[in-house]
């Protein structure tokens, strides 16, 4: 597995991160970029992912070819009004992809995904090694 995220157009945290000067801690100018943790665990690699405020339904993640992609919108909306009028009303939406290079050492059809208290959890198990057995040959 490569633990080095595969270099995406669409990898709105390096984007911004490489693009953009820093903003300020206001919820208007942060942007939808969670942080991603690996672990090489014995048996299996484990990747976890903060999503806060994601539902459950708007994260998608699915392999093919190797590659493992994490997929998750965010919509949040603000808004407060005053004798019925609006005062102030704040959108902030965002999308959420991200590859990784899972490598030929992988069960592709065994990875199990848990989702619980905004973080994504990921459990890529090892392929086994089978040992060379050697075996006799009956000769007729």
């Amino acid at each position: 597995m490569s633990l080095i995220p595969r270099n995406n157009l669409f990898d709105i945290d390096r984007f911004f991160n490489d693009s953009w000067p820093q903003m300020g801690d206001s919820q208007s100018g942060t942007f939808f970029a969670p942080r991603v943790d690996i672990k090489d665990v014995d048996d299996h690699y484990e990747i976890s992912a903060e999503l806060p405020g994601v539902a459950k339904e708007d994260i998608h993640v699915h392999v093919k070819d190797g590659i493992l992609t994490l997929e998750a919108e965010s919509t949040r909306e603000s808004k407060e009004e005053k004798g019925g009028r609006i005062i102030r009303q704040e959108r902030r939406y965002g999308k959420f992809m991200r590859s990784f290079n899972l490598g030929a050492d992988i069960e592709e059809n065994d990875i199990r995904a848990s989702f619980k208290d905004g973080v994504l959890k990921l459990e890529a198990p090892k392929l086994v090694e089978k040992a060379v057995e050697r075996r006799r040959i009956q000769i007729d």
